[in-house]
């Protein structure tokens, strides 16, 4: 597992405060591997999701960060999404 996993599974599992999202999401980072998030919080894993969200490491990164919305990423085509948009909306309020 890359470091750019482990820190983003550490990152998300902060944001969360201990607690899982209803629903799961993946995160494929190019080049790096897959995070998946569900009611047991975010693990690296690249098993099936509801959604799946693709971005470029640097791109998922500033996310996590704070200094990029998802939904202008989203917008501006730095981060596609595939599958339930309205949970990809709700994912959006536990990243920011």
């Amino acid at each position: 597992m890359s470091d750019v996993i482990t820190q983003a599974v550490d990152a998300l599992n902060a944001k969360m405060g201990g607690d899982g999202f209803d629903g799961t999401a993946k995160f494929d980072i190019e080049g790096e591997g897959a995070i998946v998030i569900d009611a047991n919080g975010a693990r690296a894993a690249d098993d099936d999701a509801d959604v799946t969200l693709s971005a470029s490491a640097d791109t998922f990164k500033a996310i996590l960060d704070g200094e990029q919305n998802p939904t202008s990423a989203f917008m501006t085509g730095k981060l596609a999404v595939d599958g339930d948009m309205g949970l990809a909306m709700k994912l959006a309020g536990v990243l920011s």
